[in-house]
């Protein structure tokens, strides 16, 4: 498949710039396993959609206030989004400025501290940081919310609550797995209380999330690794909800890329490591029976995993449903329900 099949138009107005007013007050669109055509909603019917015996299955990572800003030593700005520590005292990072830096280029930050380049690993910079000075205390101090690069305004104090998901617990991610940000503590009780169960797992999202599709061919691509945890009580639960004819409800294409990379082997196992799983059309599912996500970009590996969980033609179809009757697009954006129909 071409890359640019994955493509539709979208207005701009329609990219949200701001989370609703009420955390969860946002439209859902409902796509059924067989249905040529999805339902109007909104994200506080979704009890309606979820019965007793299901496994809500969410991803507790916590953002990072992960993006600085930084001056070359020789002159120039930069803006450096961290990535991952590495050991030591390196760390791994998107660098933004006029010119890529070169090996050797020193970047000063707020605190004085300085950072030198001393390698690189696809669109990302190796930087080690000097002796000094801790990433974690930098980070803690002059770190700034990576709202992404859609959202054009600076992240301000409502965002570090409004972009983190009310059950987030464990940092590491630079951005947020968004189809969480709709669920409140009020819905989750909900749910708790219809015998819907919760699961977590641990999906640290990267910062090249915010990458584009650089190849005209699907099958050319190469995703970046991400940190995943699924651990050995989540696939117990996996189990309870499959023997007691309950779905595995996934939260957000991370934890269906969790899940799957856990249950690559055809049984559900604990995982704890990099996955760099790409899933498209073709894909063969082995865990998640039904998908609570966001409005993806045009051309994106997140785009095209949905179309591989639901059919390209039906999300395609179900995409330009929501553009004409303005629905709310990215990570402030609506939501969608998508049930797999059976291969």
């Amino acid at each position: 498949m071409r890359v640019d099949e994955f493509d539709f138009d979208l207005p701009a107005e329609l990219i949200a710039q701001a989370p609703p007013a009420v955390r969860g007050e946002s439209r859902l669109l409902h796509l059924p396993a067989h249905a040529l055509a999805g339902r109007d909603l909104w994200f506080r019917d979704l009890p309606q959609m979820l019965r007793t015996g299901d496994l809500l299955v969410v991803n507790n990572t916590r953002v990072v206030k992960a993006r600085l800003i930084a001056r070359k030593e020789s002159g120039g700005g930069a803006e450096v989004l961290v990535e991952r520590p590495l050991a030591g005292s390196r760390f791994l990072a998107l660098v933004r400025a006029s010119h890529a830096p070169r090996e050797g280029t020193v970047l000063v930050f707020a605190d004085g501290s300085r950072a030198r380049v001393v390698g690189r690993r696809d669109a990302f910079f190796e930087l080690e940081l000097d002796a000094d000075h801790a990433l974690e205390d930098l980070l803690r101090v002059h770190g700034r919310l990576p709202l992404p690069p859609y959202i054009r305004r600076e992240a301000d104090a409502g965002d570090d609550t409004r972009y983190q998901t009310v059950y987030a617990a464990r940092e590491g991610a630079v951005a947020a797995p968004t189809a969480g940000l709709h669920f409140d503590a009020a819905m989750l009780d909900r749910l708790a209380a219809q015998g819907v169960a919760l699961g977590q797992l641990t999906l640290h999202v990267g910062a090249g999330t915010f990458q584009p599709v650089r190849v005209a061919h699907v099958g050319a691509h190469v995703m970046h690794p991400e940190r995943v945890q699924v651990g050995a009580a989540l696939c117990a639960a996996v189990a309870a909800a499959r023997a007691a004819g309950g779905r595995v409800v996934a939260v957000g294409t991370t934890c269906v890329r969790a899940l799957e990379s856990a249950g690559a082997s055809g049984e559900l196992v604990p995982f704890d490591g990099d996955t760099r799983l790409f899933i498209h059309p073709g894909y063969r599912f082995r865990v998640v029976d039904a998908l609570i996500t966001n409005f993806h970009l045009p051309r994106s590996t997140l785009l095209m995993l949905v179309a591989a969980f639901a059919g390209t033609g039906r999300v395609l179809a179900a995409y330009r449903h929501a553009v004409a009757q303005g629905y709310r697009f990215f990570s402030y954006g609506d939501a969608m329900l998508l049930e797999r129909a059976a291969p």
